[in-house]
């Protein structure tokens, strides 16, 4: 057996545990969680699946037309990253839901680990474009 198939194997093996353990842990919870998580889930998959799957292919469709050749692979990844990374992110960067008698709740710098986040995309994507525009020109000449 090889090392690749021993891998997959206790990586399906950890991921079935953990998803079992979360599903036991939820179960714990009562109806009214489960129902809720249950909610949540599916509207997670709703949205993704019905709007921000979507609006991403056509606008990644869309940057690949236009951008000079060595820039389209890592335009659309930093638009498949950023995008839905963004819309997850809304929530949580004006820090609605904040009170001032419980500083546990969303007690992050969300603004800065967003920008944070940005950059470090932007940056793999600058560096990606950069060398792919080389070898293009490399092999061009």
């Amino acid at each position: 057996m090889s090392t690749e198939a021993v891998t997959r194997g206790v990586l399906i093996a950890l991921g079935v545990a953990g998803a079992a353990y979360g599903l036991f842990r939820l179960i714990g919870l009562g109806l009214e969680q489960v129902v809720a998580a249950l909610v949540w889930v599916v509207g997670g998959l709703v949205v993704h699946d019905g709007i921000i799957a979507p609006v991403v292919v056509v606008l990644g469709v869309l940057a690949a037309r236009r951008a000079a050749p060595w820039l389209r692979v890592p335009l659309v990844w930093a638009l498949v990253v950023l995008g839905p990374l963004t819309l997850i992110a809304v929530p949580v960067l004006g820090k609605p839901g904040a009170r001032p008698d419980n500083p546990t709740l969303l007690d992050r710098n969300y603004v800065l680990g967003y920008a944070v986040l940005v950059v470090l995309v932007l940056g793999a994507t600058a560096v990606t474009a950069l060398r792919r525009r080389q070898q293009a020109l490399t092999s061009a000449g």
